[in-house]
């Protein structure tokens, strides 16, 4: 029982529950990302050059037909999908810098937060019932 009684209370820790949150909103962040990339980005990218479809770049490697989908290419053989590699590069590329925008963000509001405590003035703390004590026996022998 005490192996169950440690994994109880490590799993009742903050940082552990924090951690799922943030794997759980990551893992739907990232499906937010892939259809920005897929569904808006792309489309764009591929009009602006013509029209391609990036998903459907690859270099056959088993002798299948280049005007095949890739999918159909897949299912023929080995393929270098490079145009999919591209696609998943730029959903790391944006993820990475919202990430980086968040994290700058929050490193912000912690120098704030620092430069306002430290530009607050602070009040010397009271002083200990037991020195007060003391300081009345030092003046009652002085007199």
């Amino acid at each position: 029982m005490g192996m169950m009684q440690e994994f109880k209370s490590f799993a009742a820790q903050g940082n552990v529950i924090d951690l799922a949150v943030g794997v759980i909103i990551g893992a739907a962040f990232g499906k937010i990302v892939d259809s920005l990339v897929g569904d808006i980005v792309m489309p764009v990218v591929g009009k602006i050059f013509g029209g391609l479809d990036f998903a459907n770049y690859y270099l056959p490697l088993n002798g299948q037909a280049s005007n095949l989908t890739l999918v159909e290419a897949k299912k023929a053989g080995a393929v270098l999908a490079y145009g999919n590699f591209l696609t998943i590069s730029l959903n790391f590329l944006i993820l990475a810098f919202i990430i980086f925008q968040m994290v700058r963000l929050v490193n912000l509001m912690k120098k704030k937060d620092a430069a306002t405590a430290a530009a607050a003035p602070t009040e010397p703390p009271p002083t200990p019932e037991d020195v007060i004590l003391l300081r009345e026996i030092r003046d009652a022998l002085k007199k």
